[in-house]
């Protein structure tokens, strides 16, 4: 042998000759629901406060892109509330009205002085009024938010009670993002497959203390949406759960009529169990949108129709992970209908 090869530049392009159907625009008009514009986020993602929103030749273009790929309105749930939350819409929904709409979020400051789950309450009915279509919760509960005592607060942590009793109150939905893929709970040894991710990103490793288990956060979030029948929650990436989708299904959807899902940046897990998808896809195509959490750019939402409509083989979906190749669904137009915009519509009201 030549010398060595290290793992991490390992490119292998694929031998195979087959067929390549990249659709242009999707079936039917879609609604990206799960995306984040305007503020920065951290590792934890939430956002993070500035006056910098974006040039408004940039918010131009992105409806050009959106025009040009099918899209006719985009989920930004990276809110923030307040004055933060009125100059990110007035960058958005005031400039082009009906193509974009806006999840609030929580600030997090004092959760564990008295009263704070009601205080949390009021200022998501604050920025429902402002125009708010619902509230996004990001992983950082359960991952990072603490109490003064240098605890971990858990996502059925009941002093929130009142946040999502109001949630189901104002009649706007929860986009809650609990827990990351399996793997980046498990050790980083030879055996974990996302080593290479995680060398990349080593934030976004969750494994031993302070952490909690990966089943320790899903099982909090059943709790939760459990504990909250009348408030509906959309869970992140496939019920957080993507490795397993017959947890998803059978102890979770099946059980919790007030949960959707998502599945947002999950195409390399979903899109090599084909079979189990495409079966997870018809069962529960009323319970299931369209959503990216990517960079809205045309070869992104390509691939995703891609995934979605067509019978395409064994293709790299992600330009960064040649070693990951994905499958179409070939899903039929009545299930591609509801996932892309129809779902959704039910649930956040005038929306495209």
């Amino acid at each position: 042998m030549p010398g060595d090869l290290l793992l991490k530049d390992f490119a292998p392009r694929s031998s195979l000759v087959l067929a390549e159907h990249i659709p242009m625009k999707p079936s039917f008009p879609a609604i990206d629901a799960h995306n984040h514009l305007g503020f920065k986020t951290d590792t934890f993602g939430d956002a993070r406060p500035g006056a910098d929103l974006g040039a408004s030749a940039a918010t131009s273009h992105l409806v050009e892109i959106m025009d040009e790929c099918g899209i006719v309105a985009i989920a930004n749930l990276t809110g923030r509330w307040g004055d933060d939350l009125k100059r990110l819409m007035d960058q958005y929904e005031g400039r082009y009205p009906g193509r974009f709409y806006t999840f609030a979020n929580v600030d997090w400051a004092g959760v564990d002085a008295p009263g704070f789950g009601e205080r949390a309450a009021k200022q998501l009915e604050e920025s429902v009024r402002a125009g708010a279509k619902g509230l996004k919760v990001f992983k950082a509960l359960g991952l990072s938010i603490k109490d003064s005592q240098g605890r971990l607060i858990a996502p059925d942590d009941e002093r929130l009670d009142p946040l999502w009793a109001r949630a189901g109150e104002l009649n706007v939905p929860v986009l809650i993002h609990i827990a990351d893929p399996v793997s980046f709970f498990e050790p980083l040894d030879r055996h974990n497959e996302a080593y290479l991710e995680l060398q990349r990103f080593p934030d976004w490793h969750f494994y031993g203390e302070p952490y909690p288990s990966f089943m320790s956060l899903i099982e909090a979030g059943v709790r939760l949406m459990a504990r909250h029948p009348k408030t509906t929650f959309i869970t992140a990436h496939t019920g957080w759960y993507s490795e397993n989708l017959r947890y998803v299904g059978e102890q979770m959807l099946d059980k919790l009529p007030n949960m959707y899902t998502d599945f947002s940046a999950r195409l390399g897990w979903l899109g090599r169990q084909p079979y189990s998808a495409r079966e997870f896809f018809l069962k529960y195509q009323d319970r299931i949108v369209f959503g990216t959490d990517m960079t809205p750019e045309p070869a992104m939402y390509r691939t995703f129709f891609r995934f979605l409509e067509t019978a395409d083989e064994y293709f790299q979906y992600d330009a960064d992970d040649p070693l990951t190749r994905i499958y179409g669904l070939n899903l039929p137009d009545e299930v591609l209908e509801k996932v892309y915009q129809r779902n959704i519509k039910k649930l956040v009201p005038g929306l495209g």
